[in-house]
């Protein structure tokens, strides 16, 4: 499943807590001592800038990355504010604005496979790092979309109702996005089920594959649901969904809204269709549950649109997360070129 583990940093102390769910996920995955100790270090480092710099809204995401039998960690840093005034300088090794030894931000980024930070003063800062498990990621497939998202419980919640799928198939990509009715453990099996299903039938079209999540939830407490299948050779993006599961598509100044119909995956869905949509060359597509607001735009976030997926869906819950539901924001992004 592709849950986000969310923790709230309150002070220093919780450096060290941070620090030991990551080694433990980076362990469960099979790294090596050696790789889990550079995934110590990172998460140390992240947790720190955090502590020392940030004013408000300091969080610590952590996620497991799988792909075609390849394993990762997935870490980033949150915060609203102060934001960053420089972003090339406080990389540099030595540079500091708190007296610290300034080696932090500078340790993230030599030490792992990926990373992206994206800062607005008096807004925040997010901060990716990705450290795969030798050999490293899996090489994408020609027009493959580059794929992210946060999934995150309800807070105060021990189950998460909310779950998102991602598979490629040649130059295809196939989403999923699911929010189980409610929250808690009951919307969590359902979503789980949801998951399965996707996953048993990976040559299905979008609709087809809602039918099939239908029709494998009947036992269960029911989901929204929506389906995605990218396809870069056609310039095609084919959707089909049910219930509270908003998505849109970005490409320059064009915006076009993904059509949910009303009803509920394995309750009362009388109607699922599947709706095209142009898929350029750079285009983004943004899908979320209902646990975030629907009031985001790109263009508050200068330079945003341009970062790693994962990335911009950590600073859209950071920013519109209800906090009174699980959520889920799933991000794609076609290559520019292929």
């Amino acid at each position: 499943m592709n849950r986000t583990l969310a923790l709230a940093i309150g002070d220093s102390s919780q450096v060290a807590e941070a620090r030991r769910e990551a080694v433990a996920l980076a362990m469960g995955l099979g790294f090596s001592e050696t790789e889990a100790g550079r995934v110590a270090i990172v998460a140390t480092e992240m947790v720190r800038n955090l502590v020392t710099h940030a004013s408000e809204g300091r969080q610590f995401l952590l996620r497991a990355l799988r792909c075609d039998g390849s394993t990762g960690v997935e870490m980033m840093a949150l915060d609203k504010g102060p934001g960053i005034a420089d972003i090339a300088q406080s990389l540099r090794d030595g540079h500091s604005t708190a007296g610290t030894p300034g080696a932090g931000l500078g340790a993230v980024f030599r030490l792992s496979t990926a990373t992206d930070i994206h800062s607005l003063r008096g807004v925040g800062t997010a901060l990716l790092a990705q450290l795969w498990r030798s050999p490293g990621p899996p090489e994408a497939a020609p027009g493959a979309a580059a794929v992210g998202g946060v999934c995150i419980a309800k807070p105060g919640e021990l189950y998460n109702g909310d779950s998102w799928a991602a598979r490629h198939v040649g130059g295809r990509t196939l989403l999923l996005a699911v929010d189980g009715l409610g929250h808690g453990e009951h919307a969590a099996e359902a979503s789980d089920a949801a998951v399965a299903a996707f996953e048993a039938h990976p040559a299905l079209s979008p609709a087809n594959g809602v039918q099939a999540i239908h029709a494998a939830l009947r036992n269960t407490r029911g989901t929204a649901v929506g389906v995605v299948e990218l396809d870069s050779a056609k310039e095609v993006a084919r959707y089909a969904g049910v219930g509270n599961i908003a998505g849109v598509i970005l490409s320059g100044d064009d915006r076009k809204s993904l059509v949910s119909h009303h009803g509920t995956a394995g309750g009362e869905a009388r109607r699922v269709e599947e709706f095209a949509y142009p898929w350029p060359r750079g285009a983004l597509l943004i899908f979320h549950t209902d646990g975030i607001s629907t009031r985001w735009g790109l263009g508050d976030y200068p330079g945003l649109s341009l970062r790693h997926p994962s990335l911009i869906a950590g600073v859209l819950y950071r920013d519109f997360a209800r906090g009174t539901d699980d959520v889920t924001v799933v991000v794609a992004r076609r290559p520019a070129a292929g």
